[in-house]
């Protein structure tokens, strides 16, 4: 007998939660905002909207059908399974953290704050949310597949992102090592930078297309469900053992990035989540290519 799908609900503290939970209650909060130029009212209203949202998602899961909840803060503890629906309540950058942590599970998105959101990933509204639900289990659902990056180790440690992946020293400080592509018949460079940035066509509205867009780039940024990435190195430094020729291009499907670290402390993030990294250190070795895995996102 299978399971009834489980509904997971991502949702984020909000700013008001934070607020008052820093200065004890809303009063203090809205005594600091002020002293800032800031009205509380505004942060609450966004948090009301962020509540209902939630409650109207809530509603409309089948009778049938199991669910829970988890904070983006829990995301690296929390167990998806085979049978889940995960559906994110609040901003574009809440689909990408909880994409690293799936395995083909459908995701909805749903905007809390239209017109304040892009809405590139969290595309629907909570009163989609019944309708949604039953296209998820319909052979027929319309999905778009995203690509995605990986970044593998030599130690087998592996992270995944859907906008882009940071390779550097902590800290963002001066990071040093050799660069290569795998399929360029060897040729390597050693290189001093602030870090290289891999990144998809979903990331291409956010980080990526800013260093794309200071560079003047002719690199065409890839579509999101385009088995194309770009990558970029932040700052690269010249000097007699440092070159700066390997900065900007392009991994088709099959092609890899390869990256030896040559200082004490490298780490890759994905989608700005520095606190779940891989740290490298002398001599390690990661590749970053296109992932084999994508985000079903619900249409």
């Amino acid at each position: 007998m299978s399971l009834a799908p489980r509904v997971v609900l991502v949702h984020r503290t909000s700013e008001y939660e934070e607020l008052v939970a820093r200065h004890g209650t809303h009063g203090q909060a809205a005594f600091f905002l002020s002293s800032r130029g800031r009205d509380i009212e505004e942060v609450a209203e966004r948090h009301r909207r962020t509540r209902q949202a939630l409650t109207e998602v809530t509603s409309a899961i089948p009778l049938t059908w199991r669910q829970t909840r988890v904070e983006r803060a829990d995301l690296d503890r929390f167990l998806f399974g085979p049978e889940d629906v995960v559906v994110v309540v609040g901003q574009d950058g809440l689909v990408a953290n909880v994409a690293k942590y799936l395995a083909g599970q459908p995701v909805l998105g749903i905007d809390t704050d239209p017109g304040r959101n892009p809405g590139v990933l969290v595309r629907h509204r909570p009163a989609d949310a019944a309708r949604l639900f039953a296209s998820t289990q319909s052979a027929r659902g319309d999905f778009d597949e995203l690509t995605m990056v990986e970044a593998v180790a030599d130690d087998t440690q592996r992270l995944v992102a859907l906008n882009e992946i940071y390779l550097g020293a902590a800290g963002h400080r001066t990071a040093r090592y050799r660069l290569g592509l795998e399929d360029d018949g060897g040729v390597v460079e050693a290189q001093a930078s602030s870090g290289v940035i891999v990144g998809t066509g979903t990331g291409a509205t956010g980080w990526i297309r800013s260093v794309w867009q200071e560079r003047g780039e002719r690199l065409r940024l890839p579509s999101p469900t385009e088995e194309r990435l770009l990558w970029f190195v932040r700052e690269a430094w010249p000097s007699p053992a440092t070159g700066t020729s390997l900065v900007a291009g392009e991994l088709a499907a099959a092609t890899r990035l390869r990256l030896t670290v040559e200082s004490e402390r490298l780490v890759a993030f994905g989608d700005g989540m520095e606190t779940d990294a891989v740290e490298l250190t002398w001599g390690q070795t990661v590749r970053v290519g296109v992932c084999r895995d994508r985000l079903l996102l619900v249409n």
